[in-house]
C-alpha cells in the first residue's frame, strides 16, 4: 500500500473515532497454531478417521462430525459460528475467497506474535528463545497514552511473553506460566494456589488457569486492553494427538464465550468493547501428516485467520478479501479502534479499515 493511500486511511479513521469512535476497551484472545481449516469447516474427516492422530474415532465422529458443513463447523466452535458470525467479522476462510497471512517468513510463533503486536514483521525476530523484543508493541504504545496507563494487562500461558511484549521496558502487565498472581483479590489467590499445585501434562500451565487468571483480573482490576493467550492447541498438534487437539480448540471456545457474557454483563465494558481473536501461525493441509507442523518449509502454515465482534465492527459474517490482509495490520487496528495512530520507531502496516468501518 503507498503513503498517501496509508495516510488518507488514517486521517479517515482519525475523523470518524473523534466523530462516532464507541470502542473504550479491547480484549484479545490467541489460539496458537490455530488451523484455519478447522476454524472454517470443523473437524478434519481424514485426520479424524486416522487412528495415528485420533485415538477413538467413533468419539470424535460422534462429538463434532456432521456431514453438512454449518452444522460441523458449530459443533467445534459454537460461540464463533452462533455469535461471532452473526454480530461480528470473520477472515481467513480461503475457500471463501477470504485470505489473511502472516507477512514474516517464518511462520512459527515469536515471529508471529511479534508480527501481531508491532505491525512489523521484522525478520531479525527468527527464534522462539527468550530475547528481549527491540520493537514497540501497541500494547506498550497504548499504555502510554491519557486514560490508559497501568491499564494494559496480558495473561499468557507460554512463558515466552514477557520477552515478546518486552514487559521490562513496555511497562505492561504480562502474568506468564506460572508467574506468581501477587494480588491481594481471594479469586486470583485461588487460582495461583492451583497453578502451583496442578499437574502440567504440556510442561505449562492449563490453558484454563491462563483463562481464569485473566477473567478474575478483568472484574477485579478493569483493564482497558487485556490479552489472553491460549497455547494447547500448538502443543497438541505438535504431539500428533488431533482429538486433543480439537478439544482444546472447543473449550477454548466456551472460554472465549464465557469472557465475552462476562464483558457484557459489566457496566464498564458492555457496548464498549472490541473483541478480537486470531492465531499466530498457521499449520499444514496438503500433506496431511504436515498438519502438525508448521514454519518456512510447510506451505500452508502462513495461512491464518481474524475474528472481530465490537461496537465499531460492522455485522458482516464472513468477508470476502480482494486483496489478502496480513497479521501486520492488526497491531495498527487494535490502536485505531481505540481512536490513536500507531506510529512506532520501526515501519508498520495500515489498519483493517473493514473492521473500523
Amino acid at each position: 500500500m503507498n503513503k498517501i493511500l496509508r495516510i488518507l486511511i488514517l486521517l479517515a479513521i482519525a475523523w470518524r473515532g473523534s466523530a462516532q469512535q464507541k470502542t473504550e476497551n479491547i480484549v484479545i484472545v490467541t489460539l496458537d497454531g490455530m488451523r484455519w481449516q478447522e476454524v472454517f469447516g470443523g473437524v478434519d474427516f481424514q485426520l479424524m478417521s486416522d487412528k495415528r492422530f485420533t485415538r477413538d474415532s467413533e468419539q470424535v465422529a460422534k462429538k463434532y462430525w456432521d456431514a453438512d458443513l454449518s452444522g460441523r463447523r458449530m459443533k467445534l466452535f459454537p460461540f464463533f459460528w452462533s455469535t461471532v458470525f452473526r454480530q461480528g467479522q470473520l477472515y481467513g476462510d480461503r475457500n471463501q475467497a477470504s485470505e489473511v497471512n502472516n507477512a514474516n517468513p517464518y511462520k512459527f510463533s515469536y515471529p508471529g506474535y511479534n508480527e501481531i503486536f508491532t505491525g512489523y514483521p521484522d525478520t531479525a525476530v527468527n527464534s522462539n528463545d527468550k530475547i528481549l523484543n527491540k520493537n514497540t508493541n501497541v500494547l506498550e504504545f497504548i499504555n502510554h497514552q491519557k486514560g490508559f496507563q497501568g491499564k494494559i494487562a496480558a495473561f499468557t500461558t507460554w512463558d515466552v511473553f514477557p520477552y515478546i511484549l518486552n514487559k521490562w521496558r513496555s511497562g505492561i502487565y504480562v502474568n506468564a506460566d506460572v508467574d506468581t498472581l501477587r494480588f491481594d483479590n481471594p479469586q486470583l489467590k485461588l487460582i495461583n494456589d492451583m497453578q502451583l499445585l496442578s499437574a502440567k501434562p504440556l510442561g505449562l500451565r492449563p490453558d484454563i488457569l491462563t483463562y481464569i487468571a485473566g477473567r478474575e483480573y478483568l472484574k477485579a482490576y478493569k483493564p482497558r486492553v487485556l490479552y489472553i493467550a491460549f497455547d494447547e492447541t500448538d502443543d497438541f498438534a505438535h504431539e500428533g494427538l488431533y482429538d486433543q487437539y480439537l478439544e482444546s480448540a472447543h473449550a477454548e471456545d466456551a472460554m472465549i464465550a464465557d469472557l465475552w457474557s462476562t464483558i457484557q454483563s459489566m457496566p464498564e465494558y458492555k457496548n464498549k468493547t472490541t473483541l478480537i481473536v486470531t492465531c499466530d501461525h498457521g499449520r499444514g493441509d496438503k500433506i496431511k501428516e504436515q498438519w502438525r507442523d508448521h514454519g518456512q518449509k510447510v506451505e500452508d502454515a502462513g495461512h491464518i485467520w481474524i475474528a472481530v465482534m465490537g461496537p465499531d465492527t460492522k455485522a458482516t459474517g464472513i468477508v470476502k478479501t480482494q486483496t489478502p490482509i496480513y497479521q501486520k495490520q492488526i497491531g495498527p487496528t487494535i490502536a485505531a479502534l481505540l481512536g490513536f495512530n500507531f506510529i512506532p520507531d520501526h515501519e508498520t502496516a495500515s489498519p483493517i479499515a473493514s473492521i473500523i468501518h
